[in-house]
């Protein structure tokens, strides 16, 4: 194994030099892309305009053949090399002025025709014999015929335009004689030669220009997948560092897959804060119980087991210890899982006017003693994308408070209203209130004004928090106002949806995956030593919901139908 692994390192090394990255591969293949469609073009050019110009050869020739028949169908009786060759080459040693029109070499288009090297005209009389040729021959005499041809002839000493065509005098249409035109299309093939070399040169232009514009463009267009990259790195050797991918003004996919990337650690940033904070809490908030039940114990076995009285003291002692201990772990674990509600409970739905009066009328059965009143300023309906048995929880926990904290005015004030475009409610109670200093940390968890007397009612300094968690899960936002002496007021605000938006998270709900069950046991603000809290959980359990789920089976779910067994007091309003 120990000799493979360097073997292993080493061909990993080698691939990643042998590797291409995506901008030399998109220079490639760009490039590639351009020699192609500008092969095709070229090909494409090139063959039109090489009939073009073949085509502009084939008029020539018969031009040729043309005038020459005409320039010699006036020699009857007399064709012959003297006459022909005067005809098809007139000379310049006429007098000044006397060389007509019809002669004039810079005007005649047979002189013209006759000037090209690639041109060779040749005359035979009517006995197939040669009169008369403007140059040497470039092709073999064919086979002459009385109708006029022209065609192309590839040979191993010759390859061009042929033309031949029978001369007959303009009177009496007799023969004379043949003419033969040859074009070796050298001019043809000169101006594709010059055409291909032109393609050519701008077809390495164009690869080379493409292929550096495509490397430059990717280079840009790829610029957040580096930072991505570097990201990552960066994050995959340090999980706790903060550094995230730098935001781009682009609004394209690489933008979206920016931000994507930056919530995703977030996220998973809050995650490990999360593990880490309730780790650190769990290890200090249960120092003390252990320490109690680790101090009972040893004194049982130096002296007190022999005491029925010191032991049955602390078995006592060791067994409350231990329900702390139950109730703290259970209701950090649901505050953990108050902290993921957006992603497992996001299409669920609450008329906020029931759940309101339905806990108000539960308090006011469950505490005869105290005065509740509700001030309901909602008609109709008020939903709010909130799942029913959370904002059961949170009221749960504000009215528990209130109640544990009003020792002296038994009295609690409820009220429900809708402003602009959300729902609020708010829980009012006379008791001690709470200072300024304390008020800006009764949210932070474990947090006590006075410990001892919280603990005296059986909080854990975790009720506050949770439902903070809550609500603020559901984008909603929870407040207090406090005076010492006077009492405080809790107010809750959750964003208002209407019926039509309800009905589209109910069939999203339906339609989408269901939440996987997690069994909750905790029931925060129940005290398990309160008579007035089993007389609570007793009412709650025959008061009937129209919610099957009865605060089990959902994550940070509480509910006060849960097993009283392991019921924990809830914090007071200065936890």
């Amino acid at each position: 194994m120990s000799q493979n692994t360097p073997e292993l390192a080493a061909e990993t090394t080698a691939k990643k030099r042998r590797r291409l990255s995506v901008k030399w591969k998109w220079a490639l293949g760009t490039a590639t892309g351009v020699f192609l469609i500008f092969i095709i073009f070229s090909w494409l050019l090139y063959s039109g305009l090489s009939g073009v110009l073949l085509s502009q050869e084939r008029s020539h020739v018969n031009s040729t053949l043309t005038t020459v028949q005409s320039r010699l169908d006036n020699l009857q009786g007399h064709f012959n090399k003297t006459t022909v060759a005067a005809e098809l080459q007139p000379t310049l040693d006429q007098p000044s002025g006397s060389v007509s029109d019809e002669t004039n070499i810079y005007s005649s288009n047979l002189i013209t025709d006759l000037s090209r090297d690639s041109t060779v005209v040749t005359i035979y009389n009517a006995q197939k014999k040669e009169v008369f040729s403007s140059r040497d021959k470039q092709f073999k005499t064919g086979k002459l015929t009385l109708k006029r041809q022209l065609s192309r002839v590839n040979t191993a000493h010759f390859s061009g335009l042929v033309g031949r065509a029978p001369i007959y005098t303009a009177q009496g249409h007799q023969l004379l004689g043949y003419v033969q035109v040859t074009n070796s299309l050298e001019e043809y093939k000169a101006a594709q030669q010059r055409f291909a070399m032109i393609l050519l040169v701008l077809l390495i232009s164009a690869v080379f220009v493409a292929a550096v514009f495509s490397y430059l463009l990717s280079a840009y267009l790829l610029r957040p997948i580096d930072d991505l990259n570097a990201t990552m790195r960066a994050v995959r050797s340090d999980p706790q560092s903060e550094e995230r991918v730098p935001e781009t003004k682009r609004n394209d996919e690489l933008s979206d897959l920016t931000t994507l990337f930056n919530d995703m650690l977030d996220q998973m940033q809050r995650y490990i804060d999360q593990q880490q904070q309730f780790v650190e809490d769990v290890s200090h908030e249960l120092r003390t119980p252990v320490a109690v039940i680790q101090g009972h114990i040893e004194m049982l076995q130096r002296w007190g087991k022999d005491d029925p009285e010191v032991l049955d003291e602390s078995l006592s002692a060791a067994m409350q210890e231990t329900k702390r201990m139950q109730s703290l772990v259970s209701e950090m674990l649901d505050l953990t899982r108050a902290e993921q509600i957006e992603i497992t409970l996001n299409h669920e739905t609450t008329d906020v006017k029931e759940v309101v009066n339905q806990v108000f009328n539960d308090f006011k059965m469950i505490h005869p003693d105290f005065m509740f009143i509700l001030d309901d300023d909602v008609e109709g309906h008020a939903y709010s994308q909130i799942y029913r048995n959370h904002l059961e929880q949170v009221l749960i926990i504000l009215l528990d408070n209130a109640v544990k904290y009003s020792v002296k005015r038994k009295e609690i004030h409820m009220s429900l209203s809708e402003g602009g475009h959300t729902v609020e409610i708010a829980v009012q109670d006379f008791g001690e209130g709470i200072s300024q200093e304390n008020m800006n940390r009764v949210f932070n968890r474990f947090y006590r004004v006075d410990k001892a007397r919280s603990r005296n009612k059986g909080g854990n300094g975790l009720g506050l928090s949770i439902a903070q968690r809550l609500i603020e899960a559901y984008h909603g936002k929870i407040a207090i106002e406090s005076a010492v002496g006077h009492g405080s007021i809790f107010q809750i605000a959750l964003p208002l949806i209407s019926e039509t938006e309800k009905q589209q998270l109910d069939i999203a709900k339906e339609e989408g995956p269901k939440p996987k069950p997690t069994p909750l046991s905790s029931n925060l603000g129940a005290d398990p030593t309160d008579e007035s809290t089993a007389a609570s959980t007793k009412s709650s359990e025959t008061t009937p919901t129209d919610d099957t789920d009865s605060g089990t089976g959902i994550p940070g779910v509480y509910r006060a139908t849960d097993d009283p067994s392991v019921h924990s007091d809830d914090d007071d309003p200065q936890d």
